[in-house]
């Protein structure tokens, strides 16, 4: 059977101000049309379906589009929860989509069978099974104690995951029968390269998970990271990445899904499918003199439809109080739209710092919370805790403006 893992399609991202609706609809399309071109029996999500707890309207109604398109091509899905995700949100409809053949698991479920999933073709015919691990959310997996050290919650925490996954994989050998094991996760490895756009998932406790103490999968198919990659240079161990860039770092990646073909126990076939790239995102370290010539090219790929967004960084012109002005004029009647100007100044400016000569327009909200949190004399829980509300905080912010 041939299993196509996706993950972190982060419906509803706000980039910075620019809704990526159109972006997202165009990738759900064009992965409608891939599950038949290449005949697929499973769609696997290795979670962030969405982008924040509490998604707008309109990212609800794709997710439920997706998933309804999907059944009518006889496409078993399973999505899991990410750290992004609400897992009462997804609970919503979870039973309503495992009436059209999709599974949803949105966290850890208190009956570990739930996480063992039958993997079918489209003739019904069992094919393996899939351990089906979400993001696993720390106060699910421990109890803190007082008293405990920094190194002591990140080696409990490591073996509390651990130990789940092994549970749960043990659960599929005693039924396997010679089928093969497909695992899943949302977490940081060990080794694995970020992106700016990926947030840490255990703050303050486990920044990786090594890849020997996962369980001797099949196939591992991982979520969370969004560059595409192999980990510990196994073929069978991978990232997908998100299928459309969530930052400007990410923007000359290319994105991709994985076809997974399982043969039988010890015999799988991994082959990239590159995801077509709907919109330009750019970023250019300029000065003003050179910054026409590098417009040209740039808008000449775009199009009124698919307008190029632009991040641009500013070193020796930085000083200009007009520097945006003198921007937008460039970019007039062109396809284009700059998203953030930065300026870029040395170390060695004369009596101010690089970070104080920054215009608060040129941060990101994430940018000025955590230099303001880096001011206090705050130990890590306490930082730990301030994060988490400031999340919260803008992730109500974003649906009360939804709601408006």
């Amino acid at each position: 059977m041939r299993i196509l893992h996706t993950s972190d399609w982060h419906l509803g991202q706000h980039f910075f101000g620019q809704t990526r609706y159109a972006e997202h609809q165009a990738f759900i399309d064009w992965l409608l049309q891939a599950v038949v071109d290449h005949q697929v029996d499973m769609l696997l999500v290795a979670g962030d379906i969405f982008d924040t707890g509490t998604p707008p309207s309109y990212a609800r109604e794709l997710y439920h589009y997706a998933m309804a398109e999907l059944s009518k091509r006889k496409v078993q899905c399973v999505v899991l929860g990410g750290n992004h995700d609400s897992v009462a949100m997804l609970n919503e409809s979870k039973a309503l989509l495992n009436c059209l053949n999709m599974t949803v698991v949105p966290g850890w479920l208190s009956d570990p069978e739930q996480h063992l999933i039958a993997c079918r073709n489209r003739q019904g015919e069992q094919q393996a099974w899939l351990c089906a691990l979400p993001y696993l959310r720390p106060r699910d997996l421990l109890i803190s104690q007082a008293g405990q050290s920094h190194t002591e919650k990140q080696s409990l925490l490591m073996q509390a995951i651990q130990q789940h996954y092994q549970q749960i994989y043990q659960l599929a050998e005693q039924q396997a029968d010679q089928l093969p094991i497909v695992g899943t996760g949302h977490l940081t490895t060990v080794g694995a390269r970020l992106s700016e756009s990926v947030r840490d998932l255990y703050i303050g406790m486990l920044e990786a998970f090594p890849a020997d103490a996962f369980p001797d999968f099949d196939y591992l198919a991982l979520g969370h990271i969004h560059r595409p990659q192999r980990v510990a240079n196994s073929d069978f161990i991978r990232y997908c990445g998100s299928p459309i860039p969530l930052s400007f770092d990410e923007a000359q990646q290319q994105k991709q899904v994985l076809l997974v073909d399982l043969h039988e126990k010890g015999q799988v076939d991994v082959s990239e499918l590159a995801i077509p790239q709907y919109r330009q995102l750019v970023s250019l370290n300029t000065c003003l003199a050179e910054l026409p010539g590098q417009l040209a090219p740039i808008a000449e790929k775009a199009c009124d439809e698919w307008p190029a967004w632009l991040e641009i960084r500013v070193a020796s012109d930085a000083y200009l109080s007009d520097l945006q002005p003198r921007i937008d004029a460039m970019i007039e009647g062109l396809p284009l739209q700059v998203l953030r100007i930065r300026r870029e100044h040395s170390a060695g400016s004369v009596g101010l710092t690089p970070q104080a000569q920054q215009q608060l327009s040129e941060l990101t909200l994430e940018e000025v919370f955590n230099r303001r949190l880096a001011l206090e004399a705050l130990d890590e829980s306490q930082r730990d805790a301030l994060t988490l509300l400031h999340r919260g905080l803008i992730e109500q912010i974003a649906l009360e403006s939804e709601a408006e």
